[in-house]
């Protein structure tokens, strides 16, 4: 097996095209994708990199260590980003430091924003005869457990994880896309566009395929 699992493999000279597609979770795969764009940025064969784009995002630190992947190589070689299907919420953000951003017309772009959800089962386990016994030192440990309704503490704690992350998700918007804060919050509300539209709003650069980025990146 190759060791550069989602690296397409080019002779000297040519462009490497790194796939990214499917949920973006916070290890195995993700963490596989990551060593990869760090050995094209290394690799003196692939002098510039195209990231193949179809992936409705994932878990929000997975999402943003791929962004600083990204940043990283884009400081060494050309990144183009080309978005097929979909590139939303954490795909979205983990191209944002490619150089230019390509996508189809009928892509799915944006959905920046930030959400955390989770079942909450106690009167299921109630109606079913079920308990759970819980031990906790720290009064927020635990935080999230599904066998009990959360506290107003905790419901706070929450929120304000959710906020911060989204703070994250905006700044890195406005600087990537070079848009003043105050427009990244008017888009910033979690909803979608299609590619076309992304373009006329500053999240993309233009319309166009795979086969264009991979042309402007060897160019």
């Amino acid at each position: 097996m190759s060791p550069l699992p989602f690296l397409r493999r080019f002779p000297a000279g040519r462009i490497a095209v790194v796939r990214l597609y499917g949920p973006i979770s916070g290890a195995g795969r993700t963490a596989d994708l990551v060593e990869t764009l760090r050995r094209s940025r290394t690799s003196r064969r692939v002098p510039a990199v195209v990231l193949d784009v179809a992936s409705g995002g994932g878990s929000a630190s997975a999402s943003d260590d791929l962004f600083l992947a990204v940043e990283r190589l884009a400081d060494a070689k050309p990144v183009t980003a080309a978005i097929r299907g979909t590139g939303a919420s954490g795909a979205y953000l983990a191209v944002l430091a490619a150089h230019r951003i390509i996508a189809a017309p009928t892509s799915i772009v944006g959905s920046i924003g930030v959400i955390s959800a989770g079942p909450r089962i106690p009167r299921l386990l109630e109606r079913a005869g079920v308990t759970v016994a819980e031990r906790r030192a720290g009064r927020l440990k635990g935080m999230g457990a599904p066998w009990r309704d959360e506290t107003a503490e905790e419901a706070e704690k929450e929120q304000e994880l959710v906020d911060a992350i989204y703070e994250r998700f905006v700044d890195r918007v406005a600087r990537a896309r070079r848009l003043p804060d105050s427009r990244v919050r008017e888009l910033a509300t979690g909803e979608v566009w299609l590619g076309d539209r992304a373009v006329e709003l500053g999240l993309v650069d233009e319309v166009g395929d795979l086969e264009r980025a991979v042309e402007i990146a060897a160019g």
